[in-house]
């Protein structure tokens, strides 16, 4: 049966013509994409009546799109060199199930131009722009032209030939500091480095190639002019095969750690209906330019006076497009579909709606503290999100978040009739999402939002490192934090359910005086006594504090009470794992506590200052030998973890005692991988 295929595929290969993009009617669609850009677009296949069919690798084996999906098809090993990123297998796969069109996504194969000539060679639709536009807007220095010929103004920088170091670095010289290093056929962030002065752009210049090499197999560089607190306006534009072109208003995606964004909103705030319109009409003269059809973004840099140029053009959906969605009232993914089968754009420019405001938060499995934004990686304990939101997601409770790809959770969008509305569900949203197992960066991103500046919509892409003492500082449990945790970890320790004999009835129960157990909340220990079931004392601060518990109740893992003490009441709950205890109530934000029996865990192994790997991951490069003398700040050793790079530094002045780790091994979470001389 499989000989048959692949002489289909022979077949199909030979008689094709050069003609691309391929039209045709869509009855089975194949994603060549995983996680809950799967999942999304399934939704609006069976909506349209069509089959959908997924690719899942060994990691995927059990995943949610997977199960959604009409068909699923296994693809290969976990590494997406292997799976995701197999064309051959990716169009066999799409013969094989009698697919007749490839939506690629976001990522992976999405702007592979290589991939939609081969789609089209097999006669199946990509589902997507022609090979030509993704080759234009794919390579950097050609779209700047191509850009300055439509009349779009763009960032004065280099983009030639001549790729030597030394050729890059006369150029930023020239155009002066601080310079953005951009790999020339780069995207979502990666193969991106800010080189602030001439001392920086060795390492800079070095640390781009390489993620731009490992990411798209290409490390050619541009350099451009960095424009200091600038903002990331992006248009969303659509175009058939008839020529039409439109934009559906823009999205501001200034808030970013690492050139990624967090959130994402539509429209952008603080910005005059004329120049809204300048950049859309702008972003079409470039879609047009390039013959684009389908969904696609044009990036804009924005100044603080409101003057844009052109960044890059995404020519695929974006993970950001449901906000747009949201004020547009449109699906684009129904678009793309209709699009790719040959009809035209659904909707004339002058009938595109802008209703009111949406926001979008990435919700990412990452350690936020101090600003490290460490991905991390492991099981999802428990996942619960509200109903009062969309929220896109490929996850369950019990799902796994893999080292292999990207560690975003979900994203999770409102729509309200102004930003102040929508930036108030959103922070009710997010307060209201519950993933235990791992953290996230809900915290923060409920900080953000509360920001006084974020609240004027004062946002640019230096946000985050700009107020970072304000978005980092380490802030006190509150009076109600406290309350609620001890006793949420003490109710969710002890059983609700109805007792089996008389003694478990008096399980709290002692003569003569009160059982007492100690918790700690962040770093401060607290007493409870129990005084009966639903009466407590706590000691905080050597102060006691009566509280009682009212309307008990549990469903599976989640317990929820009313807690009432010094004068205030409140709603609280409880989530149990086999991990951890997470308690949400009256506070802020989401708060993960751990019972006592729980808080002590095993040590990385390392002593004070020791280089460690922050999260599981691939050593790179070692940049240092036993018995070098090593500044505070000096890179040690390059690791590749969930698709980024990352540098890790001597956090002192000291001797390297020893190494060990080596290029291209895997190194578990918290490995010791440069061991430092015990100082004298």
């Amino acid at each position: 049966m499989l000989r048959c295929y692949s002489t289909l595929l022979y077949n199909a290969r030979c008689s094709s013509t050069t003609t691309n993009p391929l039209i045709k009617k869509i009855d089975r669609v194949l994603i060549a994409n995983r996680g809950e850009i799967a999942i999304r677009v399934m939704k609006t296949a069976r909506k349209m009546g069509i089959e959908s069919v997924a690719v899942f690798s060994d990691a995927d084996r059990g995943a949610l799109f997977v199960r959604k999906a009409d068909k699923a098809f296994h693809i290969g090993p976990a590494q997406a060199s292997q799976s995701y990123l197999n064309v051959d297998k990716v169009i066999e796969t799409a013969l094989k199930a009698g697919a007749q069109g490839i939506h690629p996504g976001y990522g992976f194969l999405s702007e592979n131009a290589g991939f939609a000539d081969r789609c089209a060679e097999a006669g199946l639709v990509f589902i997507g722009p022609p090979s030509k536009a993704i080759r234009d807007m794919g390579t950097k220095s050609l779209a700047k032209q191509i850009m300055q010929d439509a009349n779009v103004p763009v960032v004065e920088g280099f983009h030639g030939k001549d790729q030597s170091d030394a050729n890059l670095k006369k150029h930023a010289k020239k155009i002066g500091y601080p310079v953005m290093l951009k790999a020339v056929y780069g995207g979502g962030g990666k193969g991106m480095r800010i080189a602030w002065k001439e001392e920086d752009f060795d390492e800079a210049v070095a640390s781009a190639r390489n993620e731009a090499k490992k990411s798209f197999g290409n490390d050619d560089m541009l350099v451009e002019k960095f424009v200091e607190r600038p903002r990331h306006v992006e248009v969303q534009v659509f175009g058939d095969h008839h020529n039409n072109h439109v934009y559906l208003w823009e999205r501001d995606c200034s808030v970013q750690r690492r050139h990624q964004k967090i959130i994402e909103e539509a429209p952008a705030p603080n910005i005059s209906m004329e120049t809204r319109v300048r950049l859309g009409e702008s972003a079409v003269r470039a879609a047009a330019a390039v013959g684009y059809v389908g969904a696609g973004t044009v990036e804009f840099i924005m100044d603080p006076r409101g003057d844009f140029y052109f960044m890059e053009m995404n020519t695929r959906l974006q993970v950001e497009h449901p906000v747009s969605e949201a004020i547009t009232g449109t699906d684009l993914v129904e678009w793309q579909l209709r699009v790719a089968q040959g009809e035209e754009i659904p909707l004339k420019q002058k009938d595109i709606p802008l209703k009111g405001h949406a926001f979008e938060c990435r919700v990412y499995a990452e350690d936020t503290r101090k600003g490290a934004f460490m991905p991390t990686a492991g099981k999802l304990d428990y996942v619960e999100f509200p109903t009062d939101a969309r929220v896109d997601t490929g996850v369950v409770t019990g799902d796994e978040v893999s080292v292999h790809y990207d560690p975003m959770i979900a994203k999770v969008i409102v729509w309200g009739k102004d930003r102040v509305e929508a930036s108030a569900k959103l922070d009710r949203a997010l307060k209201n999402t519950r993933i235990a197992g791992l953290p996230t960066n809900i915290d923060f991103v409920r900080t953000v939002l509360q920001h006084p500046e974020f609240i004027k919509g004062n946002v640019y892409t230096d946000f985050i490192p700009d107020f970072q003492k304000d978005l980092f500082h380490e802030r006190e449990a509150s009076f109600e934090q406290i309350v609620e945790s001890v006793i949420g970890q003490h109710l969710a320790e002890r059983p609700i359910s109805k007792p089996s004999g008389p003694f478990q009835a008096l399980n709290d129960f002692r003569l003569n005086a009160n059982l007492r157990r100690s918790y700690k909340v962040e770093d401060k220990e607290v007493q409870l006594e129990i005084v009966d079931k639903d009466s407590f004392i706590l000691n905080i601060d050597g102060k006691p504090v009566e509280a009682k518990v009212y309307n008990l109740t549990q469903d599976g893992h989640k317990t929820t009470f009313t807690v009432e003490a010094d004068g205030r009441r409140w709603l609280a709950e409880t989530v149990q794992t086999e991990q951890s205890i997470l308690v949400y109530g009256a506070g802020e934000a989401q708060h993960q506590r751990q019972p006592s029996a729980l808080l002590t865990g095993a040590g990385s192994g390392a002593s004070l200052g020791d280089a460690v790997a922050p999260m599981p991951g691939i050593i790179e490069k070692v940049l240092v030998n036993a018995g070098d003398k090593v500044t505070q700040g000096q890179a040690l050793v390059v690791m590749v973890a969930m698709k980024m790079e990352y540098i890790i530094r001597a956090s002192k002045d000291a001797i390297v005692e020893s190494i060990s780790c080596a290029p291209g091994k895997n190194v578990a979470k918290n490995t010791v991988l440069v061991h430092f001389k015990e100082q004298q």
